[in-house]
């Protein structure tokens, strides 16, 4: 778990969207995490989660993923047609992203 007072001592007053234990106390903690704590508790889970986007981080780490959908490796031998292959991989992922992304935000 995350949930320590270093990370939220790290955080300040940014926003932020680290989960909770579910027996996270309240007592001998940093104020912010405290905070946090007493906000997780109050709104319950689900609407914590809507409220602060909590659940979204798939789509951050998925926009890095260029080489895990394609591979690391192009196909072509000459310097022309490796730039083309790596630009036409590039611009199928930027539709891809860009399709996940619209979906995701209709859902919000």
């Amino acid at each position: 778990m995350i949930d320590t007072n270093e990370i939220f001592n790290a955080i300040g007053e940014a926003e932020s969207a680290v989960k909770m234990r579910k027996n996270a106390a309240t007592y001998r903690c940093s104020r912010r995490r405290r905070q946090e704590v007493r906000k997780y508790m109050k709104l319950g889970y689900k609407t914590w989660a809507k409220d602060t986007a909590y659940g979204l981080r798939w789509a951050i780490e998925g926009i890095f993923s260029v080489k895990g959908k394609f591979g690391e490796d192009l196909r072509a031998r000459s310097p022309i047609g490796l730039i083309a292959e790596a630009m036409q991989k590039m611009w199928i992922y930027d539709e891809m992203v860009s399709y996940g992304r619209n979906s995701m935000l209709s859902t919000i």
